[in-house]
């Protein structure tokens, strides 16, 4: 396996021309102001400062244009990481959740290398549509503080104890916070619908226009609300200083859990939103080069003082939308942040948390797949997929994001184990067709001869169908012909139990003949040498060729013990 390293801005820039570059800058520079209310309000709904989000998205979002495989792939935070950066801060604090996104960095770089860009389309959807949505009722729960103005120091991470905190403080709430949260989010709700009829509007993206609308408010009528001033002092008009995260040695290994789930969650969004982008602008991303830049994003932006990031869905279809198509369009996003940051940092100090905890809400709301949990949707799947998506649904809602993913990662493997194990099944051929009766049988009517053909993967999961077979045996046949040629697959403890029947068989004096073995079983057997021990004679091409062996009986191959 041969590492390779080819960011696709390579492949974009042959030919690149004026008229490209003119629309790249123009979608630069109009997913960039979208990209500032979100980063800040992930950011705060992750526990972490709205300057962290904003530079997750300056030094994240350019490394992964520069250096990833799809052409026009926005990074940075999103909403599907805030549970998860929210407990992490909760439990281990800022500078451990640093070190956490560093780790899954180097678990996204290691799977690029490895080329493990397509195993993620292993995961299941319903385990995917259920974390989802289950991540999106977590957002939504965790907006009720900010979206109420409840005084809430702080709100603990895990779910009984965030309810139990919100109920017990419902009686705080602060109307003119609700009232500004309500505004924003209808005016957020209604801004496709009232651009539409306003197509002067359709310019300014609806998150970026309820902040300014939102602050403009906060500032003309001075309301009584917690601003990004109030809680975190502004946000700083300089570039952060480098610096590595302090380690505490001791903390480490209980990061390797959060952050092989941030890694995972990474690679899932930033390659399904590559895929997506692909259909829109019919082009390929290159799964394996995304993941290597994903990587290195996430481990040199917590040196800026960021954190996690991977590919972000809505900000790329903005991209595509007005008119990107190279790389170029998502470093001038990151530009024209570092720009804002650099000038109009003071202007955010009077930005309302209420107007930002709606844009999160609204974010929340969209992320769900909600038709998968209707009654009419549900019932049309079988009974393994409702359990495996509602299983990871609860789990990711009451409990935690990396149990739900292992349970439901556990639970689909055991169905398809039992799928896989009941198509898997043993048929009697009736020998009559080929022979005539007095050849099959003895003189007292027990057969000589048996024939059974396998169906489907002969693996771990399908043991007890040859145990069964072999008990059902009658009058000690003298052989047994086991026809392979529906066996697609078989794995080492199939091999175990082949090698099991031709013992017993042996000891009952029962000769096993196997026929029409495919290339992946006759591979395996042949390299472990049961070929050896069951004998070149004992293996056929077809039924046909397998009776006339048997017919013609032959000496018995190996020793007691083979």
């Amino acid at each position: 396996m041969k590492f390779q390293f080819h960011p696709k801005l390579l492949d974009t820039l042959p030919g690149y021309g004026k008229a490209q570059f003119t629309h790249d800058v123009s979608a630069g520079l109009t997913v960039g102001v979208l990209a500032l209310p979100l980063a800040m309000a992930f950011a705060i709904a992750s526990g972490m400062s709205p300057t962290a989000g904003i530079w997750t998205s300056i030094v994240a979002g350019l490394l992964i244009s520069l250096l990833g495989g799809s052409r026009v792939q926005i990074g940075g935070p999103t909403g599907a990481f805030i549970p998860i950066i929210y407990a992490i801060v909760m439990d281990y604090g800022v500078q451990n959740l640093l070190i956490a996104s560093m780790l899954a960095g180097v678990i996204l770089f290691a799977m690029g290398a490895f080329k493990l860009g397509n195993m993620i389309r292993f995961i299941p959807l319903s385990v995917v549509i259920g974390f989802t949505n289950g991540i999106a009722v977590v957002i939504f729960i965790a907006q009720i503080k900010d979206f109420l103005g409840l005084a809430i120091e702080d709100l603990p991470g895990e779910f009984f104890g965030k309810m139990a905190a919100l109920a017990s403080h419902l009686h705080t709430i602060h109307l003119p916070t609700v009232g500004l949260a309500v505004a924003s989010l209808v005016i957020l709700l209604g801004w496709n619908r009232l651009a539409t009829r306003f197509p002067a509007l359709k310019r300014a993206p609806g998150p970026l226009a309820v902040l300014v609308i939102g602050t403009a408010a906060n500032a003309l009528l001075n309301l009584p609300v917690e601003t990004i001033g109030s809680r975190f002092g502004g946000i700083p008009q300089e570039i952060p200083p480098f610096s590595f995260p302090a380690l505490d040695p001791t903390t480490l290994g209980k990061l390797m859990a959060p952050a092989l789930t941030i890694a995972l969650l990474g690679a899932i969004e930033s390659l399904l939103s590559a895929r997506v982008a692909d259909s829109q602008i019919e082009d390929r991303h290159n799964p394996n080069q995304e993941l290597l830049a994903q990587g290195l994003a996430n481990f040199v932006a917590p040196l800026f003082g960021g954190f996690a990031a991977t590919g972000a869905i809505a900000r790329t279809a903005t991209n595509i939308r007005a008119g990107g198509r190279t790389p170029v369009a998502g470093i001038v996003h990151a530009l024209v942040l570092l720009a804002v940051v650099l000038v109009l940092a003071p202007l955010a100090k009077d930005i309302p948390l209420a107007t930002l905890s709606a844009i999160v809400v609204v974010v929340s709301i969209n992320m769900g797949e909600w038709h998968a949990f209707s009654p009419k949707e549900l019932a049309r799947y079988s009974n393994q997929y409702r359990t495996i998506l509602l299983g990871t649904f609860f789990v990711t809602v009451l409990f935690d994001l990396t149990l739900a993913v292992e349970l439901g990662m556990v639970l689909a493997s055991l169905f398809f184990i039992y799928r896989m194990s009941d198509l898997t099944r043993m048929e009697r051929i009736p020998l009559e067709d080929h022979y005539g009766v007095e050849a099959l049988s003895r003189a007292d009517g027990t057969p000589r001869i048996v024939a059974y053909r396998m169906f489907g993967s002969l693996f771990f999961g399908a043991a007890n169908k040859l145990e069964s077979m072999l008990q059902k045996l009658e009058g000690n046949p003298e052989t047994l012909i086991l026809d392979m040629d529906k066996v697609i697959n078989m794995d080492t403890t199939g091999l175990d139990i082949l090698q099991t029947l031709h013992r017993d068989l042996k000891k009952t004096g029962t000769r096993l003949i196997l026929c029409d073995l495919n290339s992946q079983p006759g591979s395996l057997i042949f390299r472990s040498g049961f070929l050896d021990r069951l004998g070149e004679d004992n293996v056929a091409g077809n039924i046909t060729e397998a009776l006339m062996r048997a017919q013609h009986r032959a000496p018995q191959q190996g020793g007691a013990g083979s």
